[in-house]
């Protein structure tokens, strides 16, 4: 699919599932139980023990039914490492000029972490199709809503802080997508192999996300 066509799939769901764990072995039932719950936009962090191999066999085993993507990249590197086991876009925690510059180069989507409105502006300036506010746990919904009071150009995706009592409040102050981690795909839940737990997370989100935006 082509990189507009993703993005506006990202922006559709409306949640983007950062997948952490301490083993890879159980991530591709995690990203049926997502699919499942309807959300389809997902990223594998690099924390994850051979994340390349994951994203391999999730890529393979759920093909175009999701959206899939590759989390916790500090570096050119490592993003091509990721882009060539099938990642369709690639999220880091910091700007990395160097990182959205090569996915840019491959057309696909590139989501680098900014906290302050000068990061924000540079990594969008540089090519960012969205930008993760992140630590977002930090700074909160009014934060982020005053940081697109000047820069509404920006697509913003708060990541940090994200869960069912704050998410509305995330999107009511302008976030294009939201970055959700352990309150959607907790590493204990995964390792305990409770999908179903995840799957109805999923839905719950999904529900706030269409409801907040029908207001």
């Amino acid at each position: 699919m082509s990189k507009e066509t993703n993005l506006a799939r990202v922006h559709q769901t409306g949640i983007v599932a950062v997948i952490r764990a301490a083993s890879g072995e159980l991530l591709a039932d995690v990203a049926e139980a997502l699919a499942a719950g309807g959300v389809e936009a997902m990223e594998v962090t690099f924390t994850v023990p051979r994340a390349h191999q994951v994203l391999e066999r999730v890529a393979e085993q759920m093909g175009s039914r999701i959206l899939l993507g590759a989390g916790t990249v500090l570096d050119p590197e490592t993003a091509r490492i990721a882009l060539l086991s099938g990642a369709e876009f690639i999220v880091s925690p910091t700007v990395n000029l160097d990182v959205i510059q090569l996915c840019r180069r491959y057309d696909k989507l590139v989501m680098p972490g900014a906290l302050t409105p000068t990061e924000a502006l540079a990594a969008w300036e540089a090519g960012a199709d969205i930008v993760k506010i992140f630590p977002s746990e930090v700074t909160g919904p009014a934060y982020l809503k005053a940081l697109s009071a000047p820069l509404p150009q920006v697509r913003m995706m708060p990541t940090g802080g994200v869960n069912l009592e704050t998410a509305a409040a995330y999107l009511r102050a302008g976030a294009f997508a939201l970055g959700v981690g352990g309150s959607l795909v907790d590493p204990k839940v995964v390792a305990a192999g409770e999908t179903a737990k995840i799957e109805k997370l999923a839905r719950q989100f999904v529900e706030i996300v269409q409801q907040t935006r029908a207001k």
